[in-house]
């Protein structure tokens, strides 16, 4: 039996935040162009199902961002349907990271 819970909406937002705050202007311009403005959990078969899916926090073109909060990380996966994650990633990296490494330094 796991211990492990779905992260809330309020406790992902704080680490958004967080990362918010320590972004350069750059990052911050590129960020502000990719991230929803709301929050959204997608659903992701098979290994969303117990915590009801991922939340997604941008969208680059067919691709999704969402963290999983089972590996503790961002992802970027492919989706066809808006509301569906296709690829489960188990990346455990934050978001600050991910976009520098992504976006800037061409990985």
């Amino acid at each position: 039996m796991s211990n492990w819970k779905p992260i809330t909406k309020p406790h992902l937002e704080g680490i958004i935040e967080i990362a918010e705050f320590n972004m350069s202007f750059v990052e911050r311009n590129l960020w502000n162009q990719i991230k929803l403005n709301k929050l959204e959990k997608w659903t992701q078969y098979p290994f969303g199902e117990e915590g009801n899916g991922f939340w997604v926090v941008a969208i680059i073109g067919k691709r999704c961002l969402y963290y999983n909060d089972i590996e503790d990380g961002f992802n970027l996966s492919n989706f066809e349907v808006w509301g569906e994650i296709v690829e489960y990633y188990s990346n455990q990296t934050d978001l600050l990271s991910f976009l520098q490494s992504v976006f800037f330094r061409g990985i």
